[in-house]
């Protein structure tokens, strides 16, 4: 199977569309970007999140925090698979207090992402704290 060049602009549109949803607090607009069954470990604990409906919370309660964060990933590379449809996304991410943009946390990330149908989604993201 071919790599697909379209892929790594897909899939960057994909993150921005995320990101802008962080930003914005937009939890209807995240769903539609993770397979039902995503897995996301967290930077620092290593919690795992796992499930789209266990992501969604999450993110819910984070957006209804006074204070809350805004986090942006930014990719540096994507990496699709030649041989299945899927794509690695590595980059690193930041976390900023709404409002006054105050540095909380930074890192790097990890993304699994799957074509399905035409589109891409989430399947697994690992993020590890740096700063």
């Amino acid at each position: 199977m071919p790599v697909d060049p379209s892929a790594d602009l897909a899939i960057r549109l994909r993150r921005a569309a995320f990101n802008k949803a962080l930003a914005e607090g937009e939890l209807t607009a995240i769903g539609p970007l993770l397979m039902r069954d995503a897995i996301l470990v967290t930077g620092s604990d290593s919690a795992v999140i796992s499930g789209r409906k266990a992501q969604l919370l999450a993110w819910q309660r984070e957006f209804a925090s006074a204070e809350r964060t805004i986090y942006a990933r930014t990719p540096t590379s994507i990496l699709p698979s030649p041989v299945e449809p899927i794509a690695l996304e590595q980059g690193e991410w930041t976390g900023v207090t709404a409002g006054s943009g105050k540095p909380v946390a930074a890192g790097a990330y990890s993304a699994k992402w799957r074509n399905v149908g035409g589109d891409w989604f989430i399947e697994a993201e690992i993020f590890v704290t740096m700063a």
